[in-house]
């Protein structure tokens, strides 16, 4: 992961282009005001989850009856609690 410093002027100037190096570079942006750490723009850190990789990590687990059984119940218990998330652009 690369770290830049820049001034907070800098960053307000050319934000988008410091959005997008963060995440597509893996940019950490050190802001600084009046020549001093003021604040960072860092790419998420959080990884997500596809199907496809919910399904190959299934596929790779060695659960007994048993438990295989006791997995499929509490999935569908948390199924049951799912809920569309409300689209707040409307």
């Amino acid at each position: 992961m690369r770290v830049r410093t820049i001034t907070v002027t800098e960053a307000a100037r050319n934000f988008a282009e410091c959005v997008n190096r963060a995440h597509y570079q893996r940019t950490t942006f050190v802001l600084l005001k009046n020549g001093r750490p003021f604040a960072r723009i860092e790419p998420d850190r959080e990884e997500s989850c596809t199907g496809r990789d919910l399904a190959a990590a299934l596929a790779r687990a060695d659960l007994s009856a048993e438990h295989a059984r006791d997995w499929h119940r509490d999935l569908r218990a948390a199924r049951k609690t799912l809920q569309t998330p409300e689209d707040k652009w409307r």
